[in-house]
């Protein structure tokens, strides 16, 4: 599956089993809204964090998930793919197809300690690997606290290697009266980030 030049860029969101997913479902909603092609990569660990965390029980099966998903956020035809994390033929396995930026949100510290090692065990790991090793942008907003030394070592090997280390740390100068403000302060950094226009938070010193 390549890119379809309908959109206007493919990018991958993958959730790992960190809570904090609102912060993931916001942010595919938010490319599925800006006309992104989204292909989204789901851990065993996240789909039990989504169903405690969220209304979404997503299926294990990927077309049912890829139906779900693009329901839930009314992508057009072939803008939102899921990938079961065992589908070794999927574009996002390989450094010929995959696409260039990719965001792991939540990020658990046990997905930055696989990404740091190279394990690639599984889909998610192989295609952060994939995006460290072709100089793509790979995010993680990691969802933990406190940060013991092996997170931080970890957290810095990547740094090292060009990757943006971003917890999810929302802010509070712009007077958040909700939940949805604190997520949507997350969601509009990893944008900021992507060079993606966005209307999802005021900017610092513009009225906040």
């Amino acid at each position: 599956m390549t890119q379809n030049h309908e959109f206007n860029e493919t990018i991958t969101v993958a959730l790992s089993g960190a809570s904090g997913m609102p912060y993931g479902l916001k942010l595919i909603e938010t490319l599925i809204s800006l006309n992104h092609q989204v292909f989204v990569l789901v851990s065993s660990a996240a789909r039990v964090v989504l169903d405690t965390e969220s209304d979404v029980k997503l299926s294990g099966n990927e077309e049912k998930a890829t139906e779900q998903l693009s329901s839930l956020f009314n992508a057009k035809p072939n803008q939102l793919k899921a990938f079961g994390k065992d589908n070794w033929f999927s574009p996002v396995a390989s450094g010929s197809a995959a696409p260039k930026k990719m965001i792991v949100c939540p990020c658990s510290a046990g997905t930055v300690s696989a990404i740091s090692h190279g394990a690639s065990d599984n889909l998610l790991e192989r295609a952060a690997d994939v995006v460290i090793k072709e100089k793509g942008q790979l995010m993680l907003v990691v969802r933990e606290t406190p940060l013991s030394a092996i997170h931080l070592e970890n957290m810095h090997k990547l740094a090292q290697l060009g990757v943006t280390i971003m917890p999810a740390a929302p802010g509070f100068y712009h007077n958040p009266s909700s939940i949805e403000d604190l997520v949507n302060f997350m969601v509009a950094r990893i944008l900021d980030h992507l060079s993606i226009e966005h209307t999802l938070a005021k900017r610092w010193g513009y009225g906040c």
